[in-house]
């Protein structure tokens, strides 16, 4: 009894300490599943840590990146003068152009074919005499037929090749003599100079100011001067940059506890006497510029008027505000080492000129000398107003693009007007890689350039085998011609841009009473399909929108015309018991296949206020009452032109279920006058009634 009492205590012993083990395992695994839990949260926590240091400094060091920027930007305004005045001067062999044409090079048509060689003819063959004869005529005769074929095909290269250098030869021959007329020009002009040719003296004096490598790219170059012979004195007028060139802004930081970038402003005492230094400095580099290119002793003296193309503080009217003169003679001039003036007390006390004590709110001073004054048969450039270019010839508004090409640093030449294979100015631009041939072709419209003429461009760049073909014009472009560019080797040169351009090198044209550029939009309501008279659209001026998806979704395609996010009002909204807007710039079309809806647009006819065309999809309550938009999908729009012809698909979102209106997209209207598509995707739950209410259509 003793024994087994024992033996029972043993395995209760044991049991208990089973348990224990049990027991003290299950705490370890608790303990090392807490530890690495706490390791995870460590982990953790110390990669959000490391994340949110490693934002801090990428914040931190953009807003050192700007503060840099800003600094340089403050530090070159200050260096402008010291750094114009290390360029080279301008020399009258400058304008000259190099006699060197491009080598005549026939590519493959230089390399004659190659002869059959009659050794690998070989007769192939033949047991018995017939056959081996045969098999020696068969080979004979596949010689001489390929022999004939090569004869042939070398007959033809050497009448390519002729032919070629027939045509190489005249356009170089062309090239050459255009060359030589134009340095004879420059060398007339230079002969003209040396004689106190006053015409002279303001175009090498204005081409001097234009091509000088001191003057910054991203200040204005415009100019209206002309040439006292008697005094031996040039005059003249010179846009000055504007108030908003000295950065506003100081320096930046980033605000941790705002999580953004915080602009320190510049004191406005501190920007106003950097503007005044600056507007100094141009008046000072530009005198440099003029004396140190006269290479012929034309200038005794210098009567200089500063000006900046700004808004009248007084009367709100665009104009040239006068914010420094100067007169400087050569003597006084050369004594100066501009490097270690201080340009302001240069200008003022050294020079005795004027400058503007309030420039930043265009205080004016009084000019001395105007060219207006010089009389008697010398002549001004630029000061008479700028040329119409919608009135000017078409031969001198040809030869003006071919001035501003030319004046980009590209070698431009009008061509003939016949056989001129569609090309209205040849270009070549010299630099490597990206120059080349260009092909120019030249539209002055008011209604907008049709796609036809795009797509007519491009062919004749393949037919040139030219780099890139550029379509200038004074009107503006559709989307249908923007789309059809995309991609490919063309520019579109718009009217409003064409001007910008011409006035940033030194060239002269308005579009109409503008002056100045300005976008190329209808200032007439829509009054007719055709987009009515007074410059609108013509009766060709139209893209078709043809809207496609899969589904069996039926739905109501919808247009709103718009300016921002309202529409102008309820007569621009296009659908079902609207089908067109008053003057039909927009109405709805029975669709074609595979288009399920369609709409003819002219968007040179749209209101000059309207900037976008939002176009809409709705589930059609009566055919389908309880459908969503789940089932509208592989959507998209055609665009063509008004010859039908495609010229894009316009990609749109899908439909999302419980949704039963969603926006397409918008065609907005971009600074130029032209227009792009920008894709939608908001949807509905409401219905076409609850979008029309976004954009401030009120449904009773």
């Amino acid at each position: 009894m003793s024994r087994r009492s024992n033996g029972l205590a043993g395995v209760w012993a044991e049991a208990q300490r089973q348990q224990q083990r049990q027991h003290e395992a299950q705490a370890r695994y608790q303990r090392d599943q807490e530890r690495q839990q706490r390791d995870r949260q460590r982990e953790i926590a110390r990669s959000h840590r490391e994340q949110k240091a490693a934002y801090r400094q990428q914040r931190e060091a953009e807003a050192r990146r700007r503060t840099e920027e800003l600094d340089a930007r403050v530090e070159a305004l200050q260096g402008l003068l010291v750094e114009g005045c290390r360029a080279p001067a301008f020399r009258a062999e400058m304008l000259t152009r190099s006699e060197l044409i491009e080598p005549f090079a026939p590519g493959q048509l230089a390399y004659p074919v190659h002869m059959p060689d009659p050794g690998r003819y070989q007769p192939q063959g033949g047991w018995t005499a017939s056959r081996r004869a045969q098999a020696e005529a068969e080979a004979r005769s596949h010689y001489e037929r390929d022999l004939r074929a090569a004869q042939a095909a070398e007959a033809q290269r050497v009448q390519q090749l002729a032919a070629y250098r027939f045509r190489y030869e005249e356009w170089a021959g062309a090239r050459l003599a255009e060359i030589r007329a134009h340095n004879a020009g420059i060398a007339g002009m230079t002969r003209a100079l040396r004689g106190g040719d006053p015409e002279a003296a303001v175009e090498y004096f204005s081409a001097a100011l234009y091509a000088s490598a001191g003057w910054p790219e991203d200040l204005p170059r415009q100019v209206s001067a002309a040439y006292d012979s008697g005094a031996r004195q040039l005059v003249l007028n010179w846009e000055l940059p504007g108030y908003g060139i000295v950065p506003e802004a100081k320096s930046v930081r980033y605000m941790v506890n705002a999580d953004q970038e915080k602009e320190s402003p510049r004191p406005v005492t501190q920007r106003r006497a950097l503007y005044r230094d600056v507007l100094a400095q141009c008046l000072l580099l530009v005198l440099r510029d003029l004396f140190a290119a006269d290479e012929f002793g034309a200038l005794e003296s210098v009567a200089l008027n500063g000006f900046v193309d700004d808004h009248d503080p007084v009367t709100g009217h665009r104009t040239a505000l006068f914010l420094g003169t100067v007169m400087a003679s050569r003597a006084a001039f050369a004594s100066l080492r501009l490097e270690q003036v201080n340009a302001v007390n240069c200008l003022v006390d050294g020079l005795r000129g004027q400058l503007s004590s309030r420039p930043d709110q265009y205080v004016p001073v009084r000019p001395g000398r105007v060219p207006e004054d010089v009389g008697n048969g010398v002549v001004t450039h630029g000061g008479d107003g700028e040329p119409d270019l919608y009135e000017m010839d078409p031969l001198a508004f040809e030869t003006l693009v071919a001035d501003l090409f030319r004046a980009m640093g590209m070698q431009a030449v009008t061509t003939q007007r016949s056989n001129d294979g569609g090309v209205d100015v040849d270009a070549l631009d010299p630099a490597p890689i990206r120059g080349g041939k260009i092909v120019v072709q030249v539209k002055r419209y008011r209604n907008t350039v049709p796609p036809t003429a795009v797509r007519d461009l491009y062919g004749t760049v393949q037919d040139a085998g030219a780099n890139k073909g550029v379509l200038v014009t004074t009107s503006g472009f559709g989307p249908g011609s923007h789309t059809f560019a995309n991609g490919k080797p063309l520019e579109l040169v718009s009217g409003p841009e064409l001007v910008d351009l011409l006035h940033r090198h030194g060239l002269r044209g308005r579009l109409g009473d503008g002056g100045r550029p300005a976008p190329a939009r209808r200032t007439e309501p829509d009054t007719g399909a055709g987009g009515g008279s007074g410059g609108g659209a013509g009766p060709d001026d139209y893209n078709l929108l043809g809207m496609y998806w899969s589904g069996g979704v039926a739905l109501d395609v919808c247009a709103l015309v718009c300016e921002g996010n309202r529409v102008l009002d309820d007569d621009h909204f296009v659908f079902f018991n609207n089908p067109r807007t008053p003057g039909g710039a927009v109405s709805t079309l029975p669709p074609v296949p595979p288009d399920r809806a369609a709409l003819r647009v002219s968007f040179d006819a749209l209101p000059a206020r309207a900037d976008r065309l939002v176009v809409v999809a709705a589930v059609d309550p009566v055919a389908g009452p309880s459908a969503d938009l789940s089932g509208f999908t592989g959507a998209g729009i055609r665009l063509l032109d008004s010859e039908g012809e495609p010229l894009d698909r316009l990609e749109v979102s899908d439909g999302r279920a419980g949704e039963t209106a969603l926006v397409l997209g918008s065609f907005r209207r971009r600074a130029n006058g032209d227009w792009e598509f920008v894709t939608g995707g908001r949807g509905y739950r409401g219905g076409l009634e609850e979008l029309v209410q976004g954009y401030g259509i009120e449904v009773a």
